[in-house]
């Protein structure tokens, strides 16, 4: 299939059907969204219980005489540096998912964003210095600067991130850190042709 190239005239490239333009598949989607979210999630912390911790296994007084409770181990749960009752255990939420269902939950989003016209192709996106009113004057010129966008680079730009920190729901992020996520919550994906050449090669089947 052909992409026009935004921010020129009659300009195309050709792109691969394989990897941009296959057919939604909501379940995979919603599957390779799910597992990414889930391994986002923080474990739960790990708890000693009164067998765990470090203690003496001596009485700590004598049962009887002394006026004070009863007690038969400084690692009681009621003490101060003792166990803890039910003590909680980490928890893992990440999903199992495959690679080749991961490659093709990728394929589905991009191929559905570029039907939707959320995907941009540019010649290149090249900031020569960190400033962002440069950023802006460019994304002007392709009437993208009222938009949620994610950029996507085909390696770590400094530039371009910090031109782009400071704007609000502008995003760049490396082709290695794509995931299906920022794919679909972005309005707009920005993305140069060095770049969807190297996405091609890397989802390609």
């Amino acid at each position: 299939m052909q992409l026009s190239l935004s921010g020129t005239k009659d300009s195309i490239i050709d792109v691969s059907d394989e990897v941009f333009n296959k057919e939604f598949n909501e379940p995979l989607v919603h599957q390779a969204v799910t597992c990414y979210l889930a391994g986002g999630r923080a474990g739960s912390k790990a708890q000693k219980s009164r067998s765990q911790v470090k203690a003496t296994g001596s009485k700590p007084w004598r049962q009887k005489g002394t006026g004070r409770a009863r007690a038969g181990t400084v690692a009681s749960p009621l003490w101060k540096g003792g166990g803890v009752t039910f003590a909680a255990k980490p928890r893992s939420y990440s999903q199992k998912i495959n690679k080749k269902m991961y490659r093709g939950a990728l394929r589905s989003i991009l191929s559905e964003l570029i039907r939707q016209e959320r995907l941009l192709v540019v010649e290149e996106l090249i900031v020569d210095s960190p400033k962002t009113t440069l950023l802006l004057d460019y994304l002007q010129k392709l009437e993208l600067n009222d938009k949620q966008m994610l950029i996507i680079t085909p390696e770590e730009d400094v530039n371009l991130g910090l031109a782009a920190r400071n704007v609000h729901r502008l995003s760049v992020i490396e082709l290695a850190s794509i995931n299906p996520v920022s794919l679909i919550q972005s309005k707009q994906v920005l993305i140069n042709v060095a770049t969807i050449r190297k996405l091609e090669e890397r989802l390609k089947i």
